[in-house]
């Protein structure tokens, strides 16, 4: 009896163990690294462009600002949350086998809000 229980338990765990681990993964793939080297690519230029001496260009004062702000603002943060298309399915996959917590609900018809 004692037994069965141990192996009862260990069972459990070994799946629980498994089932965390699965979802586990890094959230940053090549094509994100990509867009970031982007970013960086554009700031870089904002700033050459911006090192121009002359206070009245066309370049120093539109076109260098207007890079540093798509860089910083724009490229970059789309590069850090962006998913790609396997991290986007993988985790639909792993959100719709999730147990369901048990409730007192019976029926999913049923609403929480009362009207008057």
């Amino acid at each position: 009896m004692a037994k069965t229980k141990q192996q009862n338990l260990q069972a459990i765990k070994s799946k629980k163990q498994k089932r965390d681990q699965s979802h586990l993964h890094f959230a940053m793939t090549a094509k994100n690294y990509y867009i970031i080297g982007a970013g960086i690519f554009l700031i870089i230029l904002g700033y050459i462009l911006m090192n121009e001496n002359s206070v009245s260009g066309f370049l120093p004062t539109t076109i260098a600002p207007l890079l540093l702000i798509a860089g910083y603002c724009v490229v970059i943060p789309v590069g850090i949350l962006y998913k790609g298309k396997e991290l986007a399915t993988e985790e639909t996959v792993t959100e719709t086998h999730k147990p369901e917590s048990k409730s007192n609900v019976t029926s999913s018809s049923t609403s929480n809000v009362k009207t008057a």
